[in-house]
């Protein structure tokens, strides 16, 4: 059998085409319909094995390169999602917000917008089998975004190697009878280092947030040699000991992606296990101490009041978001090494739910030492919390450093520290090789010495954050390299997706993939919930920032202006890049912009005049097909069907 409606008023545009034969194939029918002035097809055929095939104008052989196991590849993306934040932020979060209050705001936009998001990037990855910029041939006017984040993720790299650096710093140092953080005295203390003996040290200041315990002076001063710097103009030369670690650091990185997936989906093994085992550890430890129930009781105190608070929400939003790493381009590109028929929709649900779930594990092993710690010094648990740096490298090694065995302790928290931010360092490189490496395919050729240069490149850039300076610097960036920019590259990412490559033909892919679609509740989350979070998201980082400040320091204004360029060099990718694809085109306006958001593999039929057809074909499985290669189409049986009986009561009436 096969039918073929074609619009009447339609027939005179249609060029005559060559004719193929098509194989006996059984047929996955799928509508094929006009939508916004442009065609939207799905023309591929299932082979008589039921097996799934890749997306349209991809090779039935593709040897891109897959994981080992499946489960590399989900220990990959959960050592990426689960980082440094998870426990120095969140907790901290969590407490200042309204205790188990804030789970409310925060569970809502994982529902909404981080696991909608989450998947989004997944399945995209997948079905494409492309990095972050590649990606884009279902909507080529936007393959800036893909530039965007992968532009970002680099500049993640410059500064997050550092973090790490400093933790293997910290690694070696506890590799004593006693911890130099332990007391006063050492040649690195000022003459006001203080052994607190009880009392808040300074008045309204917290004793977190005091300059001059030995723990907080071998921070800022023993290891980051702060105290030599005036400020961000006056940085001086790298600390030879930082450049040490840091080039252990990017060693590791470096040998671990060297060879692509094969390899960094072993080093996980470890790197994405390990914190797990030593939260858990720690937590044991942690409640046996003095005092830790009354860190937990403040950590899970529920104070409903603090809900009408706008800014609970925009932490909420804005945690979820970073948590989970939407955006980097880590997700498409650890997902499009996945088999073409891999369920990324399990994967999405389990990823996520897992992360957000150590988030708040995390909590009670950082809140049973604050409670502990409170109880020690006799202040209340306020006065020790803390988020960031200050917590992992000031108020828990100092906690740490009170216990029996406190070496051992030291020891296990910061390999803990280094797996953490290891594996995440390894996402955020590979969304980098991965993106530049499908776009320019002489880079694919010699990966392992593109793989260096990259490493070598974020090291050079990276020796500005370890000089006296360099905390100036790493608070720059933070603020700056990742923070709207990649929020508006998510939302763009979004928008593209939903409204011009269209949620309807996105889940149709996903159904090539795992034989099923996306039920209502994630369409319309991607088509308007998470388009909505996101811009809320954006306006509110963008509107409520304050003057960039370390501490006491207040950035001088051209610092923030270097700092809006940084983010800026990111974010205009996306534009400049659609203005460059445009005026690269040939042909008439209209013809361009149909060149613009048409995928790739349909590319011919803007230039066959063809893009405005509406034609349906009707084929029974096992028929030997006799038609125009370029439109065979699949076609969903029952949506024919109806349209037919349609076309039939008009010409009734």
């Amino acid at each position: 059998m096969n039918i073929q409606v074609m619009p009447e008023h339609k027939l005179s545009s249609v060029a005559p085409m060559k004719q193929c034969n098509v194989e006996k194939k059984e047929v996955e029918l799928i509508l094929v319909k006009d939508q916004n002035g442009v065609q939207y097809t799905n023309s591929s055929i299932i082979p008589t094995n039921g097996s799934r095939v890749g997306p349209p104008g991809s090779s039935s052989e593709d040897n891109r390169e897959t994981w080992g196991k499946k489960i590399d590849f989900l220990l990959s993306v959960i050592g990426f999602a689960v980082d440094l934040a998870n426990v120095w932020r969140f907790p901290y979060l969590c407490y200042k917000n309204g205790g188990g209050a804030f789970l409310i705001p925060y569970i809502l936009f994982l529902f909404i917008a981080g696991m909608p998001l989450f998947y989004m990037e997944l399945a995209l990855g997948q079905y494409n089998r492309e990095g972050a910029a590649t990606v884009w041939k279902i909507c080529p006017v936007f393959k800036g975004v893909g530039y965007t984040v992968i532009l970002i993720a680099l500049y993640v790299g410059f500064y997050y190697n550092v973090i790490i650096a400093w933790s293997l710093h910290y690694l070696f140092s506890s590799m004593t009878t006693e911890l130099p953080w332990l007391r006063c005295g050492n040649s690195w203390n000022s003459v006001n280092c203080t052994e607190f003996n009880g009392s808040l040290p300074e008045n309204g200041t917290s004793y977190a947030k005091y300059k001059h315990t030995p723990a907080a002076e071998y921070y800022e001063r023993g290891v980051l040699n702060l105290h030599e710097s005036s400020g961000i103009e006056d940085l001086g030369w790298p600390r030879w000991q930082l450049v040490l670690c840091l080039v252990v650091v990017v060693f590791i990185l470096y040998f671990s992606l060297w060879k692509g997936v094969k390899s960094s989906g072993k080093v996980v093994y470890i790197t994405a296990t390990m914190p797990y085992v030593v939260l858990f550890v720690l937590l044991i430890r942690g409640i046996t101490l003095d005092g830790s129930m009354k860190g937990i009781k403040q950590y899970l105190s529920i104070d409903f009041n603090r809900l009408s608070d706008p800014e609970v929400w925009i932490d909420a939003a804005t945690q979820i978001f970073y948590s989970l790493g939407a955006g980097f381009g880590v997700l498409i590109a650890f997902a499009s090494y996945n088999k073409f028929d891999n369920n990324c929709y399990r994967d999405a649900l389990l990823t996520s739910t897992v992360n957000c779930v150590t988030s708040f594990f995390s909590g009670f092993a950082i809140f049973s030492v604050l409670g502990y710690m409170a109880k020690k010094h006799g202040v209340e648990v306020k006065d020790v919390a803390t988020e960031g740096p200050g917590l992992v490298f000031v108020i828990y090694p100092e906690a740490i450093s009170t216990l029996l065995g406190s070496t051992f302790w030291a020891i296990v928290f910061f390999i803990m520290l280094l797996t953490l931010g290891i594996d995440s360092a390894m996402g955020g490189m590979e969304a980098v090789l991965t993106g530049l490496s499908d776009d320019f395919k002489i880079l694919k050729r010699n990966r392992k010495l593109f793989t260096f240069a990259t490493a070598f490149g974020t090291f050079l850039v990276a020796l500005l954050c370890i000089t006296n300076g360099g905390i100036y610097v790493v608070t720059l960036l933070d603020e700056y390299a990742a923070g709207t920019s990649i929020l508006f590259g998510v939302l763009i990412e979004a928008i593209g997706v939903s409204w011009f490559y269209g949620v309807d033909r996105f889940s149709e892919d996903i159904e090539r993939m795992m034989g099923f679609k996306p039920g209502l509740y994630w369409r319309l989350c991607w088509k308007y919930v998470s388009p909505a979070f996101l811009l809320f998201v954006v306006i509110a980082s963008a509107v409520k920032r304050p003057p960039l400040r370390y501490d006491n320091y207040v950035f001088p204004e051209w610092a923030n202006q270097i700092g809006w360029g940084v983010a800026m060099s990111s974010m205009l990718m996306v534009p400049f890049y659609a203005i460059y694809k445009f005026f690269s085109l040939s042909g008439t306006f209209r013809e361009r912009i149909a060149y613009c958001i048409t995928p790739e593999h349909e590319h011919h039929m803007v230039a066959e005049g063809k893009v405005r057809q509406f034609r349906i074909q009707i084929f029974s499985a096992g028929d030997k097909v006799e038609g125009p290669c370029s439109h065979v189409k699949l076609i969903m049986a029952a949506k024919v069907r109806k349209l037919v009986r349609k076309k039939k009561k008009k010409k009734k009436l």
